[in-house]
């Protein structure tokens, strides 16, 4: 298995583009995006778990029923949810881009990101369609991944190659996500392509079943969005004998998809709203995966070594204190703490209370861009990992004048 470049025009069959179609204020960022696959795909998605929904989940929900789609419409700026005319307004850019595109309006996937609560205006979706359209290509994957972005300061793409028998294969995605970030899910939008032949049914299982060692082990800041989707489709051009069961090829699909997923939600972690850092908590030892997911979970989710982190400063009393409160049984007393960058290992706790270290040191590690945190739990064989950020003052500064 290798990286290679192309996005979600990476794997064969899929072209992309991207345009500013007039709903953002800025001319210069793109709004509006298209993904197309050549041919019919088999199709599976994942939705957030908030009650309140953006109008496209519900369409694309309706649209998914049969496990096909074809092509994906996405707008930034405006998530369309909390409108009165939402689902009309994600049916007509449905309708819209299928007329364009001369394939059925059930077969186009729908997302919105943006302000909640703001009306649609399908005026700029409309006029801006044509050209969206006119510019698809297998170069496109960038301006389709720039096109997803709202306080994104950077755009997310990745790609692998692998085989399964004598068939090249390959899997690409991009993503946008940067705040109201917090499993299960996230205000991330990814779109995930592949010329892998998979039935709709295994599909559907391999991105069910991967998420929740991905994305659900992702946050920002605590807030579950109302507009989270990850799809995938699958055109089947590599010629792949059809992953129908479960086995070795559908073993390999995993892996690769696992591979994408986790190189995004890193990308998204290390562009949290206001970031100047990437956190990964990997969490060992434990009695079962559980456990070490809700210890993981928990000690990227403190605010406190959040804020700690961003200061550069070693307070491990505050990963002890995520894991007191994790809501699993453990024996704080087994428990190891270090913190890891590229600058250098240091370790913090051991058996649940401090060790002496220096605190420059440690100064000199967590002052780097990415940071480890390791949790030793000592009561098992189980692992998990999870991905955020730190907590800056920029982040109430975004979020404090988002809507205005």
């Amino acid at each position: 298995m290798k990286t290679i470049t192309g996005g979600v025009c990476a794997a064969k069959g899929f072209s992309a583009a991207g345009v500013h179609c007039g709903i953002r204020k800025n001319t210069q960022k793109n709004d509006l995006s298209l993904i197309y696959s050549d041919t019919p795909c088999t199709a599976a998605a994942v939705y957030t778990t908030n009650l309140v929904k953006g109008a496209p989940l519900t369409v694309t929900k309706e649209h998914l029923l049969d496990g096909h789609a074809r092509a994906v419409i996405v707008n930034s700026g405006n998530a369309n949810t909390c409108n009165a005319d939402g689902i009309d307004i994600a049916r007509q850019m449905a309708s819209l881009a299928a007329d364009a595109l001369g394939i059925d309006s059930t077969d186009v996937v729908v997302a919105s990101t943006g302000v909640i609560g703001q009306p649609l205006d399908i005026a700029p979706i409309r006029d801006g369609i044509p050209l969206l359209c006119d510019r698809l290509s297998r170069q496109g994957a960038h301006e389709a991944a720039l096109g997803i972005m709202t306080t994104d300061t950077v755009s997310k793409e990745v790609a692998v190659e692998f085989t399964l028998g004598d068939a090249v294969c390959r899997i690409g995605g991009c993503a946008k996500g940067s705040g109201m970030i917090h499993p299960n899910m996230a205000t991330m939008l990814v779109f995930l392509t592949t010329d892998v032949a998979i039935s709709a049914e295994m599909l559907h299982k391999a991105l069910s079943t991967d998420i929740t060692n991905t994305f659900n082990m992702l946050s920002i800041d605590g807030d579950t969005s109302t507009n989270d989707m990850v799809t995938l489709l699958a055109s089947g051009a590599a010629e792949n004998p059809c992953i129908t069961e479960e086995g070795e090829y559908f073993d390999t699909f995993m892996r690769a998809l696992n591979t994408v997923n986790i190189a995004l939600c890193r990308m998204i972690a290390g562009d949290g709203e206001g970031a100047t850092k990437l956190l990964e908590c990997s969490v060992s030892g434990a009695k079962d995966e559980t456990i070490a997911k809700a210890v993981a979970k928990s000690v990227i989710c403190s605010s406190l070594l959040k804020a700690a982190m961003f200061g550069a400063d070693a307070n491990w009393g505050r990963v002890l204190c995520a894991i007191g409160y994790a809501g699993v049984p453990l024996d704080v007393s087994k428990i190891d703490v270090s913190f890891k960058s590229p600058a250098g290992e240091i370790a913090v706790c051991h058996s649940g209370a401090g060790v002496d270290f220096s605190e420059q040191r440690a100064k000199e590690i967590l002052l780097e861009d990415e940071i480890e945190i390791l949790v030793k739990l000592n009561d098992g064989d189980a692992s998990a990992s999870a991905w955020g950020c730190d907590l800056t003052y920029d982040y109430v500064k975004i979020n404090g004048d988002y809507r205005t």
